[in-house]
């Protein structure tokens, strides 16, 4: 029996490009700020929150794309149909192509929800505390990319484990949210259920449904 080995360059050029994006980021964006100083910064201190936003959502979606690729069961017909050039999107790029598509579509109406509630002063503390949140867990991804790509892993079990962390994840999240040290959700109690249950529980069930069912 003939054992093809799987090329994963792809995978450290992704964790290879993601790094340097943090590097320029905490040079750069962030006056020469080791991790530290970054995670522990108070957002009077802080500066570039935008851009940071945007360039932690970026590493974000690039390494959650490359570790659930290999679990995307096919690639719909109607977009395998669409060619590039003579190229066609495989696992990894429909993947990377749906969660852009959802986290940009979940951005922009994060900022009509804060706008139409009369909380646009909480949307900068928002993007400040989500980017300390999804930083950690960008490192996270990296690590189990690596593992995932370069160790023999048993990738059923791994998946299982995947899910689980998933809802682990996803509960925290909702848990920091409420809790943070900033008040990053609206003022109004009902305001604040209503985006938890509107922009955070549904768009997952809808993301769940793309990728998986």
């Amino acid at each position: 029996m003939v054992r093809i080995v799987q090329q994963n360059d792809w995978v450290v050029f992704i964790i290879v490009g993601c790094i340097l994006l943090y590097v320029f980021m905490l040079l750069y964006l962030h006056r020469d700020s080791s991790v530290r100083v970054f995670l522990m910064q108070k957002f009077e201190d802080s500066s570039n929150n935008f851009l940071s936003w945007l360039i932690v959502g970026i590493v974000f979606t690039l390494l959650f794309a490359t570790l659930i690729s290999q679990y995307i069961p096919i690639v719909p017909r109607q977009i395998s149909d669409i060619h590039f050039f003579g190229y066609e999107l495989n696992k990894f790029g429909f993947t990377l192509f749906t969660l852009l598509l959802f986290y940009g579509l979940k951005s922009i109406l994060s900022y009509l929800f804060y706008a139409g509630t009369g909380s646009m002063k909480r949307w900068t503390l928002f993007q400040f505390a989500t980017s300390k949140f999804y930083f950690m867990l960008s490192l996270a991804l990296m690590a189990l990319c690596i593992y995932q790509y370069f160790y023999e892993v048993d990738d059923l079990q791994l998946f299982d484990y995947y899910f689980i962390g998933f809802i682990g994840v996803f509960l925290f999240k909702v848990f920091f949210y409420f809790l943070s040290p900033n008040p990053i959700l609206p003022e109004k109690w009902y305001y604040k259920f209503l985006y938890i249950c509107t922009l955070q529980f549904a768009p997952v069930l809808v993301l769940w449904r793309v990728l998986y069912l």
